[in-house]
């Protein structure tokens, strides 16, 4: 197995559920919607509702809110960069990786522009070495191709195998699997699938990136150095 690592993005290598929690409280002080609506768009958040444009649209009937729901989306868009945080244990991580010749990459679905801003907000856009955005690629995981570009751009392949860390069972998961990488899962309280379910699962991010690197030792690797890959 080549020394490749995808990661996704959202609620991955940053936290978006706690990013989400205060953009919902800022956006109803903002409207002025009252008592219950930052649950209640938590909870809309939670109810299987990702696709922002879908989201939107049921908020905006709920609150009869003046705004379209293109306004409210392009608003959320621009904030949200500001909001996700990236802990610096995880970001020293990711430079381990790479300082061990491990090529790294982002694969990750949403608006080019929102994912584009939490990349350079973070400094994740530096911390890895390539990335694929499905707003900017016109291809959503669990499509194979969006991990293939990513793969691409680091000058390897996903046939050659790798990992692929995620917390969503259908489009990091079985999309990951399908491209033919080992999988680990970021278990945020989802339950598992056992057709879908990954190779390894844990509560942290961190705690895969010991896995992908202690997978090399694994196969007789930890002599090798990065330029004799």
């Amino acid at each position: 197995m080549q020394r490749l690592a995808l990661f996704d993005l959202d609620n991955t290598l940053v936290n978006l559920d706690e990013a989400f929690q205060v953009w919902a409280g800022e956006f109803a002080a903002d409207h002025g919607l009252g008592s219950g609506a930052v649950e209640w768009l938590i909870a809309l958040n939670k109810a299987g509702h990702p696709h922002r444009a879908e989201f939107f649209t049921l908020a905006q009937e709920h609150f009869a809110l003046a705004a379209s729901v293109a306004e409210l989306w392009a608003e959320y868009r621009r904030r949200m960069p500001h909001l996700v945080r990236c802990r610096p244990e995880v970001m020293d991580g990711l430079a381990r990786l790479r300082e061990a010749g491990w090529k790294v990459a982002i694969v990750t679905n949403g608006m080019a522009d929102n994912q584009l801003g939490k990349l350079r907000a973070t400094g994740l856009a530096d911390a890895v070495d390539a990335y694929a955005l499905s707003g900017a690629e016109g291809i959503r995981k669990p499509d194979v191709r969006l991990f293939e570009i990513a793969a691409g751009r680091c000058g390897a392949a996903c046939a050659d195998g790798g990992w692929m860390v995620g917390d969503h069972l259908i489009a990091d998961i079985a999309g990951g699997r399908a491209a033919g990488l080992s999988t680990i899962r970021i278990d945020r309280g989802t339950w598992p699938d056992p057709q879908n379910d990954a190779d390894h699962v844990v509560t942290d991010v961190v705690l895969a990136m010991e896995i992908v690197r202690e997978s090399a030792a694994a196969r007789g690797e930890a002599g090798l150095a990065p330029s004799s890959r």
